[in-house]
């Protein structure tokens, strides 16, 4: 288990990071979601030890995390952390640069290993290949082999998929989070991609301005966020008052695009300002009141349409 006993850091004299506090099981995958600036990348050089602590102390079960103060070496044997720079050697093939740090003494078992992971991140055609020959996204991808490769207890990522395609990302997710589970591996990792965190993370830290606002498991705080701030982390929300809904249920107090329907007529009247295509729907931009809102729709609208809208009937059951 890792736990985060109250820890707080300053790069100078300001705090980046204030009383944190929490505890991540065993083999789970954990998101840590926020803006940008928010404290997401420190906190993870916290937890490896690359900084010293302000105040409050870390443990990966028994062993306390400790920083350049009590370590020659910054950074724990039995976890890795993966920067968003990817530090592979340039002139090295791939599979020498995933194969830096394994044991020589069985090579056979060596070669296996680097095998294993380069298939896991569908490199494995490049193994031959000296890494200055790679893309952002291929070295990125070589990045996590390398770290997976070592087998660490826990694993931390920051932004791990934020230079690879988007056609080969998917799969990537798929793989790379499969692979931990099977292999047990706690993960805990920095996104701004709202698909990382819905599809993979059990549960999610949000931050904001140094805080953690809360630990909570990913789908509570998608379907019931505590905020807009915090429900704007997935994506576009509305905030719509109760008084343009024809029902007695409880209505969300932030409102996802997903969640509104088109029907003949409604207290929610909206002039249409602009459509988006999505690929499977349409993103429509709305103006109701002065205020903007956004729904998603089969089809597009003329700007200037006026269109009614409702919540989707089983939204209210929630």
């Amino acid at each position: 288990m890792l736990k985060v006993q109250n820890i707080s850091f300053s790069y100078l004299n300001t705090k980046t990071l204030r009383d944190i506090n929490f505890s991540i099981e065993s083999s789970s995958i954990v998101a840590i979601i926020g803006e940008s600036g928010c404290g997401k990348s420190t906190l993870l050089k916290l937890i490896y030890g690359l900084y010293d602590l302000d105040e409050g102390q870390i443990f990966w079960n028994e062993n306390e995390v400790l920083g350049p103060k009590f370590h020659l070496i910054p950074g724990m044997d039995f976890m890795k952390y993966l920067a968003q720079d990817f530090d592979l050697m340039p002139f090295i093939t791939v599979s020498e640069n995933v194969g830096k740090f394994l044991s020589n003494v069985n090579f056979i078992e060596k070669q296996k290993r680097i095998n294993e992971v380069l298939e896991v991140v569908e490199m494995k055609n490049f193994a031959t290949t000296k890494a200055k020959n790679l893309s952002g996204g291929q070295m990125q991808r070589v990045a996590l082999a390398k770290v997976l490769a070592l087998e660490p207890q826990i694993l931390l990522l920051d932004e791990p998929f934020s230079h690879i395609d988007n056609f080969r990302k998917n799969s990537l997710r798929r793989n790379i989070f499969a692979y931990a589970k099977e292999k047990k591996i706690t993960i805990l990792f920095a996104t701004h991609d709202s698909t990382d965190v819905l599809s993979f993370a059990d549960e999610v830290i949000v931050m904001k301005d140094g805080l953690m606002l809360d630990k909570i498991a990913t789908k509570d705080c998608y379907e019931n966020p505590k905020s807009k701030y915090v429900a704007s982390l997935f994506g576009d929300v509305n905030e719509i008052s109760s008084t343009f809904f024809n029902t007695k249920s409880k209505i969300p107090n932030f409102i996802y695009p997903h969640q509104l329907k088109v029907v003949a007529h409604s207290k929610l009247k909206v002039i249409v300002k602009n459509n988006y295509y999505r690929g499977s729907h349409h993103l429509v931009e709305a103006e109701i009141d002065s205020k903007i809102i956004f729904f998603e729709s089969n089809i597009s609208f003329i700007v200037g349409s006026i269109i009614f809208l409702e919540l989707v009937s089983n939204e209210l059951n929630n």
